[in-house]
């Protein structure tokens, strides 16, 4: 959770979290009175400990898409929910993904593509240990060399969706996934609307 000065109806919430459920971050002191213009260093904070970030809605004019602003610069994965082109609601989340945002339809998009980031398994349910036992659950494997390879051997400078990406290698989606968020980091890959990606030129 990241708050620069909660509501005083949100100090309980506020001091659950600090007891030990959760984080609460500020760049402010205390006592610092929240104003509109402090809220894009917040978003910062909120793109820079988040490993994705999903935008749902968003207008053209929206503090969401400076997040997603902040989260595409920091090279984490940007997902939008697609919405109606005459909804000026959806503005915001059309142009993302016309920006090469992943485009979500259910939660269970983002856990795949999440899960090898995340180093833990989200998809199996958690279940009570029996005394002594310690079981963290499977983690998905990361892609090797072999994978890698793969994936960058199906790029080139044409730009072609991800999911051919995956039909061509074979390959998972969340794999597939990390290695595209690799060479994005490396400055090797490039993102064009639509959400098509090809390799940077010379590479």
């Amino acid at each position: 959770m990241v708050w620069i000065n909660p509501p005083p109806e949100n100090i309980g919430l506020l001091d659950e979290i600090t007891d030990g459920n959760g984080l609460a971050i500020s760049e402010m002191p205390f006592g610092w009175e929240p104003r509109a213009r402090d809220f894009p260093r917040r978003n910062r904070l909120i793109a820079g400990v988040s490993l994705g970030l999903a935008v749902v809605e968003a207008a053209s004019r929206s503090g969401s898409l400076i997040t997603a602003r902040y989260a595409a610069d920091f090279g984490r994965l940007v997902f939008a929910v697609p919405g109606s082109p005459l909804d000026p609601r959806c503005h915001g989340t059309n142009g993302l993904l016309k920006d090469g945002a992943i485009v979500t339809t259910e939660a269970a998009d983002i856990l795949q593509a999440l899960a090898p980031l995340s180093r833990i398994d989200l998809f199996t349910p958690p279940q009570a240990e029996e005394p002594g036992e310690h079981d963290a659950g499977p983690m998905a494997p990361p892609p090797n060399e072999n994978d890698r390879a793969q994936i960058t051997d199906a790029l080139g400078p044409t730009p072609v969706e991800i999911d051919d990406i995956i039909r061509h290698t074979g390959l998972s989606a969340s794999a597939v996934y990390l290695v595209l968020l690799e060479l994005d980091l490396a400055g090797r890959l490039h993102r064009h609307p639509g959400g098509l990606v090809s390799l940077s030129i010379g590479e």
